[in-house]
């Protein structure tokens, strides 16, 4: 991905262009194996309903991780991540919810940035390569929380343009790039 040059614009308004028309999002969307979501809504309902216990945080995490570096989290006492998740959902701020979770070992961007969906559907979406690929932008730069704020303003403002919520924007972004992406 190019910088920007001179007459070019910022960064923000160039860092991310969608490969796909809303036409193509809303159809993606409904492609989506909502099976897999069950888990993961439920855990994020219930974090929201005020449990904070460990096992809504793995299933989270077993979700967004598809079960890799599952050791990882282990590392952190159930307390740790009680008190987290208790904190974050009390944020009103999206970059210190996401900066909270991260200080959890094996927690990074685009896991905070799940567990804080699951809870918040609403105000948080999901960074990672697949929605990256979709916007035609730089997935090694998704561990910047600069750049997940970015992400997440981008995102909204283009749920609230093309008339869908940000789950569903995730969704279709999701479903373009595991159908036309490179991995």
């Amino acid at each position: 991905m190019s910088m920007p040059g001179k007459g070019e614009g910022t960064m923000e308004e160039n860092q991310f262009k969608p490969l796909l028309t809303r036409k193509q999002a809303v159809a993606l969307c409904k492609d989506y194996p909502g099976a897999e979501d069950a888990v993961f809504v439920k855990a994020g309902q219930a974090i929201r309903g005020g449990d904070y216990s460990r096992r809504h945080f793995d299933d989270i995490f077993r979700w967004k991780t598809r079960n890799r570096g599952k050791s990882r989290p282990k590392k952190n006492s159930d307390e740790e991540i009680s008190e987290a998740l208790r904190v974050a959902t009390s944020l009103q701020s999206p970059k210190l919810a996401i900066a909270l979770l991260c200080g959890l070992t094996g927690v990074a961007i685009p896991v905070a940035s799940s567990i804080m969906t699951a809870i918040y559907p609403e105000r948080f979406t999901i960074i990672d390569f697949r929605a990256l690929e979709a916007l035609d932008a730089e997935p090694a730069r998704s561990g910047s929380l600069p750049y997940y704020e970015s992400y997440l303003a981008f995102c909204i403002k283009l749920a609230k343009d093309w008339k869908m919520s940000l789950r569903e924007l995730d969704k279709a972004l999701w479903m373009w790039s595991k159908k036309n992406g490179s991995a």
